[in-house]
């Protein structure tokens, strides 16, 4: 068990007992939040040189599984918050300084949606936009994001999107942005800037952070930062999602223990119930061994100076999201064997089922696209760009 894995499960009642609140305030309560940073889960991939772990991507799932599994708000921000920092890691070591220096535990928000437009000045770009999903954003201090270099006119002179980290005082959070009906916790607001300047070695490119391409330029030779961009940060969606998943489950157990059905019998009598109970948990617990599996299998690639083919990006995110879509499936059968009791706001096992849902509808979730691009490539078919 990694070190903040273990701290994780000393502060369980503190994100349990807090989900309802982050709920209520649409962020993550400032007590979940100082307890999420103490663990170290968000500095897991973090270099050692500012004060992180370089842990095993495996290890890193594992905590935003045990996180999202407490409260589904907290394992979001965990997964997409704590994947900021292995990317960051290999960006100029100027940014870095300016990130980590003085304190190892700043958190950087993003989203990467190419929606900004940056025009090229001196030494640099001026930046405009709006965003939405800026995930954990009130408990951040920097911020990615993502948009594309136009010229003076505004017209678009690359396609490819490029990344661009902004300190607090460059953005502004719009809190009346996040009235949704899940994941309200995870405080995933819009942000906006308005022609803030951004320093050329603040500006990046996606498709730089592929198997170790942009880990070379700043001598990180630790395999965590040889692995692709377009797969780990989506496997940090899909724990988040799986985790609450895991919560759900757990919910479901703790609910069935006390209640009567409304035939009379108590549920935990009821064949019924523990067919469902039995067929979801061996769902959900398939979906985690899975996943964790594909990158145990992949890191190994990594450590061994191998470099990872789109066809084996492609299976693991294929698996990735037939993964969630089984959990998903489980927990709606669990939660239409729950009864009416079960919609009580009081009652977690509705929380998860709406965090579950809500998690489902990012871009890293929708599995059509990965399933289309498993067979083009088997079949040596042209794969759609996906950000392999």
């Amino acid at each position: 068990m990694s070190e903040a894995l273990r701290r994780v499960d000393e502060a369980a009642e503190v994100f349990a007992n807090s989900a309802a609140q982050s709920e209520a305030l649409g962020r993550l309560t400032d007590e979940s939040a100082k307890q999420l940073r103490d663990t170290g889960v968000i500095r897991m991939l973090q270099p050692r040189e500012y004060g992180g772990d370089e842990a095993h991507p495996v290890e890193f799932f594992e905590a935003v599984l045990k996180v999202g599994s407490l409260c589904g708000s907290a394992g979001w921000v965990s997964g997409v918050v704590g994947i900021h920092p292995w990317q960051l890691g290999q960006w100029d070591k100027r940014l870095q300084e300016e990130l980590w220096g003085q304190d190892p535990d700043t958190w950087i928000a993003s989203p990467y949606a190419p929606i900004g437009r940056a025009r090229k000045v001196e030494g640099g770009y001026r930046f405009s936009g709006r965003w939405p999903f800026s995930s954990g954003t009130d408990h951040c201090d920097w911020i990615i994001l993502g948009g594309l270099m136009v010229d003076d006119d505004g017209a678009v002179l690359d396609p490819e999107p490029h990344n661009f980290v902004l300190p607090r005082s460059d953005y502004t959070i719009h809190h009346d942005s996040w009235d949704v009906i899940g994941l309200r916790g995870s405080g995933s607001k819009d942000v906006s800037v308005v022609d803030a300047f951004i320093p050329d070695y603040r500006v990046n490119k996606p498709s730089n952070f592929q198997n170790g391409i942009q880990a070379e330029e700043v001598g990180r030779d630790d395999p965590l930062y040889q692995l692709p961009f377009g797969t780990i940060f989506p496997a940090a969606i899909n724990a988040a999602t799986l985790a609450m998943a895991e919560g759900a489950l757990g919910a479901f157990v703790d609910f069935t223990r006390a209640r009567v059905t409304g035939r009379g019998p108590k549920a935990v009598s009821d064949p019924v119930q523990m067919i469902a109970l039995g067929e979801a948990a061996a769902d959900v617990s398939a979906g985690r061994v899975q996943v964790l599996d594909d990158w145990n299998r992949l890191y190994d690639i990594a450590a061994a100076g191998g470099t990872i083919t789109r066809e084996q990006r492609v299976v693991v995110r294929r698996n990735s999201v037939r993964a969630v879509r089984r959990s998903v499936d489980a927990i709606d059968r669990l939660f239409m064997n729950a009864g009416g009791a079960a919609l009580q706001h009081s009652q977690p096992l509705q929380r998860f089922w709406r965090d579950l849902h809500a998690g489902m509808n990012h871009m890293c979730n929708v599995a059509h696209p990965l399933y289309k691009a498993y067979g083009d490539d088997l079949f040596g078919l042209e794969v759609e760009p996906f950000g392999w």
